[in-house]
């Protein structure tokens, strides 16, 4: 009987194997197996593929949100407050910035306003990240103790997000956004 159960739990085991190769499970010919007249024969006992060959299929893109925020370009109108902490110690620093059209205005605080505007108009989407999935991988390297964070509107879209650098997601995030911080606490 423990026979009978090892030997079915071995052909579910092939089978499963086969279905998950690219190929459907056919094995490639190897070199002792001749082909005659429609029939194969072999000289080995039929083999499974091995987890180790290569296959065509490309691996799958990494999640979303672990990718830079892509949109096309925007309005260019904004109306945000910005808090950078650069560090525990140190006092936050607050900006204002206001665009209109991609173009900064004169209501506008912010160090490098012109390039926060850019920014803004070329990818809107910048401040509105994906929910980090619970699963993604992030490298675990710690960038520094910024912090910041960003409200208002963009393009009438409401913008209430926070950054910090504590992994490579993280990280990530922040510098895709490093024009519209600015260049408070030395992170760049």
């Amino acid at each position: 009987m423990r026979k009978a159960w090892i030997h079915a739990l071995v052909l579910v085991s092939v089978a499963g194997l086969a279905a998950c190769s690219p190929d459907g499970g056919t094995p490639a010919p190897s070199p002792s197996t001749a082909t005659t007249g429609g029939a194969t024969t072999s000289a080995e006992p039929s083999a499974t593929p091995s987890p180790d060959t290569e296959t065509t299929v490309p691996a799958p893109s990494p999640p979303p949100s672990s990718l830079p925020p892509r949109s096309g370009p925007g309005k260019g109108n904004a109306e945000l407050a910005i808090v950078v902490k650069p560090s525990e110690s140190e006092a936050a620093q607050n900006y204002t910035l206001v665009c209109k059209d991609g173009v900064p205005t004169a209501e506008s605080s912010h160090p490098s306003a012109a390039a926060a505007c850019a920014a803004l108009k070329d990818n809107p989407a910048v401040l509105s990240p994906e929910p980090r999935s619970t699963d993604q991988a992030c490298t675990q390297q710690y960038g520094g103790p910024q912090e910041a964070t960003v409200t208002g509107i963009v393009d009438d879209v409401p913008v209430d997000t926070s950054f910090a650098r504590r992994d490579g997601c993280e990280i990530g995030l922040w510098n895709g956004a490093k024009d519209i911080l600015g260049s408070a606490g030395g992170a760049t």
